[in-house]
């Protein structure tokens, strides 16, 4: 990993922090403060379903300061960013074309490292780690960034795992999924070899974003991109990795290499229902290093309200990222995505597009299920229906679709095995709904939609005039002799049609005889 050598004095250590954050979202009020002492057994009472981040400032006996559900709301992540929540995706696009720019820090410059503590100083059971979930098997660390770097490339990796403690200086790490942690940790197991790891506890929403987006790049180079501007990283105290300096907490240690040995589980997972008991490798605690004053962060995952959830939430940006690079490969003009967060954060995506040929509906439909094992049920819009309107959407698919012409169904795809309906499989099914117009009807323009009038036409002297101008909509008459009424006209078209004078066009127009 290369690091850019700069002065400090050009780095704000601020703007990334998770405090400066949760500010923010107490100015807009998306953040619940409890000020009350809150049993850490109580918390994810508090937690489970809430609209807002919750913010414990004395959980447990240590009263310790505690947030969560930090980006259980596509409105906070997109303020996260600066932006509004429906230019989510264009900003998360822009910035992943940014140059990476990553600063070395000193120790004695990073905040996440004025407090140190090894040997028998670190303890994880000293954390604040709840019970999120009735039957999960420990209390969890849930909102870890995890930074490795693969000893075969020499560039960083950089997830999410959660940790289920097992004592002072042991936990479970799920590596059960596919995924490059995996591939590179078993490859040093098969060798008979330690590997060094960093979590990352209380972040700021930007860096959870980075550490879900899956770009075969450095990934650290992917954090200091979504950042807009210089990153500080500093070296861990017990092992080569860089960290954010800017954090409020580092777990540094190993995965030994025994490999899958130990029972992990049952834990509450993202889709919504319990996993099963798992064997899992076994992460080794070396130090803990964080700020004077450090923020615990965890993660809400799991439970009936999965729109209100840091996963489903995260996975939904994630997977509108993905999608969006390959539609640009297989239609000409893709117009927007929006995934649902309610379906896991990955299930369900919505795809709006102008078809410029016959069969691009298609062509999305086969992409969007291709790119992402996770995504299982696909619509594809008009550019006129906004994807973020479930009513709009309702409305696309009861007056564009055809089942038997616009329903794909496809079988064979490798799937979530969380998810209950595959009944144990490995593969599923997906399944499409081209919600688009027919493309030749579409070509002729789309179907005209009724609105509120307007009343911006021509001023004529009386209605005769304006009729005998030309074919006039009843706005248009409206608009013609400045009524606020309309009852008035209704009367002088009486009259008109009673002389046998009025009539009607095509269009559905007043006409007069003699009007052009």
């Amino acid at each position: 990993m290369t690091i850019i050598q700069k002065a400090n004095a050009s780095i704000d250590l601020d703007r990334y922090s998770l405090r400066r954050f949760l500010a923010e979202m107490e100015a807009i009020g998306e953040l619940e403060t409890i000020e009350h002492p809150v049993d850490l057994a109580d918390m994810a009472r508090y937690l489970d379903g809430s609209p807002k981040a919750v913010y414990f400032k004395k959980a447990g006996p240590e009263q310790a300061e505690v947030v969560g559900n930090v980006t259980g709301s596509r409105a906070r992540i997109a303020r996260a960013f600066g932006v509004a929540t429906d230019k989510l995706l264009p900003e998360l696009l822009r910035r992943l074309g940014n140059k990476p720019e990553k600063v070395e820090l000193t120790r004695a410059e990073a905040p996440v490292q004025e407090i140190v503590l090894e040997g028998d100083e670190a303890d994880l059971t000293a954390l604040p780690a709840n019970l999120q979930h009735a039957f999960d098997g420990a209390p969890y660390i849930s909102a870890g960034v995890d930074i490795v770097i693969d000893p075969n490339t020499g560039m960083t990796n950089v997830g999410m795992r959660r940790l289920m403690l097992r004592g002072r200086r042991e936990a479970g790490i799920d590596l059960l999924s596919p995924s490059d942690l995996k591939a590179i940790y078993e490859s040093q197991a098969r060798q008979g070899k330690r590997l060094p790891i960093a979590f990352v506890l209380g972040a700021h929403p930007v860096d959870h974003i980075s550490a879900n987006l899956r770009v075969p790049v450095d990934e650290v180079g992917i954090m200091a991109s979504l950042r807009d501007g210089p990153m500080p990283l500093v070296k861990c105290v017990t092992n080569d990795l860089f960290v954010p300096a800017d954090a409020e907490m580092i777990l540094e240690g190993y995965i030994d290499e025994r490999g899958h040995v130990e029972p992990e589980g049952p834990y509450g997972e993202f889709l919504g229902y319990y996993g099963e008991l798992k064997t899992n490798p076994v992460f080794h605690l070396t130090a803990i290093t964080k700020r004077k004053n450090a923020l615990f962060q965890l993660s809400t995952i799991g439970g009936r309200f999965m729109h209100h959830t840091d996963t489903s939430q995260i996975g939904a940006a994630r997977a509108e990222v993905t999608v969006w690079q390959a539609l640009k490969t297989a239609v000409r003009e893709p117009v927007d995505v929006h995934v649902m967060a309610a379906s896991g954060g990955g299930m369900h995506a919505r795809v709006s597009l102008r078809q410029r040929v016959p069969g691009e509906a298609r062509n999305a439909i086969s992409a969007v299920m291709g790119c992402f094992a996770n995504i299982k049920h696909v619509w594809i819009v008009d550019p006129d229906i906004d994807v973020r309107s479930d009513s709009q959407m309702d409305w696309a698919m009861a007056t564009r679709f055809q089942a038997d012409r616009d329903l794909v169904i496809n079988s064979g795809f490798r799937a979530v095995p969380l998810d209950p309906s595959l009944e144990g499989r490995r593969a599923g099914a997906k399944a499409g709904f081209d919600c688009t117009l027919p493309f030749a009807q579409a070509l002729k323009g789309y179907p005209a939609i009724p609105e509120p009038p307007t009343f911006d036409a021509k001023r004529f002297p009386s209605i005769e005039a304006a009729l005998l101008d030309g074919p006039k909509f009843f706005q248009d008459l409206m608009a013609a002799i400045g009524s606020k009424d309309g009852r008035e006209i209704v009367r002088i078209l009486e009259e008109l049609r009673l002389k046998g004078r009025l009539g009607r066009d095509p269009q559905g127009r007043w006409v007069l005889d003699g009007g052009k």
